[in-house]
């Protein structure tokens, strides 16, 4: 998980006298984060109140997230932004939904591998929630259940892409860019694919495969564009032990043939009192540079656990650059969470260099209700 660990908010649920269930929850957070090298200046500052409703009735519903966000720095993040809004049914067999959503594939951390549906905002680089860095899509999924085995269908009408900052206001802008040309909306440029999620006694495994457009644009004679790709993959989990074992591999493969590697292997170790760690190493290989990324998680909870410590850093093998992320979750009740913490970057080279003077220490407050 990128950026700040989620503060999970428990939701009140009311049962209406026709059956209909109504749970109603939310937070107000604000989040401040300032530059350690000169000149000192603010690299965030944001207050957001988040509401999340969900009705239920007879195996249906819907569900609505919404924000309303004030940006001290950047005005053009100020105002209401909805988030999801779909509509949903399903039964012990089948499972529907319709709408903005947020769909997860894969096992990695952090990383994208087989998990290409939905983009990610990079307003605030790596330096989010990860709630917040996930970008929704107005998708249709349905998923056929079984107790052994699960198939998953995708259709996206209109793909969504990253959000790349360019406002010479924003410390973690990209700077200016050439314009943007997006793929027409129309049925040929959909988003579609399958996923099928097997269950094997503690050894899961889960095959993909997906029609989809390169999320990232790439410069194009003159303006920036994005690519048409078939990805072909998969991803499996197994524990022994304190251990857990995780991979996931990917081809993407382009419409002139052209194909690029992906192979991740990642494992997670719990040995006791409220100790976890977590490595993974992803690898890129085929047609074009090749790019090798490590990460490293620790974490430990104390205080009966209403203190949580922890660390989470990418490693650029390539360009030996880094991107290291400190805090401490202090729950001073289960409605409120205090917490602070350090971004570190370093880098010569490579993806990180942009960023190698926004260290910075941050505070956030969060009230969930």
């Amino acid at each position: 998980m990128l950026g700040v660990a989620a503060v999970l908010c428990t939701a009140a649920t009311v049962s209406a006298q026709d059956g209909m269930d109504v749970s109603v929850k939310g937070f107000v957070d604000t989040y401040h984060a300032m530059r350690t090298e000169a000149p000192n200046d603010w690299m965030a500052s944001r207050s957001r109140v988040r509401g999340e409703l969900r009705l239920e009735k007879d195996g249906g519903g819907a569900f609505v997230s919404a924000n309303l966000i004030y940006n001290a720095l950047l005005n053009g993040q100020s105002g209401f932004q909805l988030r999801e809004a779909y509509a949903y049914w399903g039964n012990p067999s089948w499972d529907i939904r319709a709408g903005n959503q947020i769909v997860t594939w894969g096992v990695a951390d952090g990383i994208r591998v087989t998990d290409l549906i939905s983009p990610m905002d990079y307003t605030e680089f790596l330096a989010q929630d990860y709630d917040d860095i996930r970008v929704p899509v107005g998708a249709l999924r349905v998923r056929y259940l079984h107790n052994a085995w699960s198939l998953e269908a995708v259709a996206v009408p209109i793909p969504e892409f990253f959000k790349i900052p360019t406002d010479s206001l924003n410390p973690w802008s990209m700077g200016s860019l050439p314009p943007e040309v997006r793929p027409d909306k129309d049925i040929e440029n959909m988003e579609y694919g399958g996923r099928f999620s097997c269950f094997l006694g503690g050894v899961d495994f889960s095959l993909m495969a997906l029609r989809t457009w390169s999320k990232i644009p790439e410069l194009v004679d003159d303006h920036l564009g994005y690519h048409r790709i078939t990805a072909l993959g998969g991803d499996v989990s197994v524990p022994f032990g304190n251990f857990v074992f995780r991979g996931e591999m990917a081809d993407y493969i382009d419409d002139h043939g052209n194909h690029l590697g992906n192979a991740l292997a990642g494992l997670d170790w719990y040995p006791g009192a409220d100790w976890n760690v977590s490595v993974q190493y992803y690898q890129t290989f085929g047609e074009g540079e090749e790019a090798a990324l490590a990460t490293l998680r620790v974490s430990k909870t104390l205080l009966n656990n209403a203190l949580t410590l922890s660390t989470f850093a990418y490693a650029d093998v390539k360009d030996l650059g880094v991107f290291n992320r400190l805090s401490a979750d202090w729950a001073a009740t289960d409605q409120i969470h205090v917490l602070i913490g350090y971004d570190y970057f370093y880098a010569d080279a490579g993806m990180f260099k942009r960023y190698e003077h926004n260290s910075e220490v941050w505070f956030k407050l969060k009230y969930c209700y």
